[in-house]
This record gives structure tokens, C-alpha cells and sequence, in this order.
């Protein structure tokens, strides 16, 4: 069982990482050993140990993962209508933004990812937010009730991180 504590870990490890997106791994690593000292403490295990198992048996994404469901969450509430204004501003559908409604690319959920100079620019939600939504399957685009996408989401997700 999760006790109060954990929860608090998790909702202080999960505040705004959003803005963590594309940082290099070096830097959100701190955090994943938070992750798995929590892992470690839920189920008594030694430093030792392997912590993978616990995580999974826990459902816990592994950080970088987190970060990418926040940023697919954060893209879900702005294809359904549902983020703030300025949100929904930063980014674009394909549609919108392509010169050739006719392209078959033009009737996907797809959002375009503007051009970066430097790779500072890809951490920005505008490139990274369609970079995570696009590179989602469809039938995940496509479904419209937000507890239900994250649902699927955190399972297609946690298949990416431990079922390769």
C-alpha cells in the first residue's frame, strides 16, 4: 500500500515537469533517483537491488516517461478544446499550417513543430508539445474523454519503457 508520503513524492516529483522536457538525461537523473529511493523505501528494498521490478509493480513511468505524459496530457487538453488560450496559440494543426489542404497529412491530428536554430528552442512547448503528441499511435489522437486518454496513454507508455 502507497502511504501519504509516497503520493507526496510523486505529486512533488510530477509538479510542472512538463518544463523538463529535452533536458539531457544528466540533469533529470537526480530526479529519477528520487523515484527510485521512493521505490526502494515502499518496498524495504536494499540500494543494492534492483529497482526496475518495484517500479513497474508500482505502475510508477520512469521520469523521462513522466515528463512525456505531461506533455501528451498537456497536448490532449489543447486538441479537445479544453487548455487555456495561450496554450492552444502556441501550437498548430497540420492542417492549418500546410500550404496543400489536398496532402493527405492535412486530415491527421497532427500538430506542426516549428523549426528551431538552436537546440534550446526543441524544449519549448510549442516544438516539444507536437513533437510527444505526434509520435503517439492514432487511435490514441483519436480518443475524446481525457480520463480514457490518459489511461491508454500511461499504458502505452509504461509498454514503451519496460517492454521493449
Amino acid at each position: 500500500m502507497i502511504h501519504a508520503h509516497h503520493v507526496f513524492i510523486l505529486f512533488r516529483l510530477d509538479y510542472c515537469n512538463s518544463v523538463l522536457a529535452g533536458l539531457p538525461r544528466r540533469t533529470t537523473e537526480p530526479l529519477q533517483r528520487v523515484l527510485n529511493a521512493a521505490a526502494r523505501l515502499v518496498f524495504n528494498l536494499r540500494l543494492r537491488d534492483h529497482v526496475t521490478p518495484a517500479l513497474q509493480q508500482l505502475h510508477w513511468l520512469p521520469i523521462d516517461y513522466r515528463i512525456f505524459y505531461k506533455l501528451c496530457l498537456i497536448m490532449d487538453f489543447v486538441h479537445t478544446n479544453h487548455a487555456p488560450q495561450y496554450l492552444s496559440d502556441c501550437v498548430q494543426t497540420v492542417v492549418r499550417s500546410s500550404n496543400r489542404p489536398g496532402l493527405r497529412s492535412s486530415y491527421t491530428a497532427a500538430y506542426a513543430k516549428p523549426r528551431c536554430r538552436i537546440k534550446f528552442g526543441e524544449r519549448s512547448f510549442r516544438h516539444a508539445g507536437p513533437t510527444a503528441w505526434n509520435s503517439l499511435p492514432d487511435h490514441i489522437h483519436q480518443i475524446n474523454d481525457t480520463s480514457l486518454f490518459k489511461r491508454r496513454l500511461k499504458t502505452e507508455l509504461f509498454r514503451r519503457a519496460y517492454h521493449r
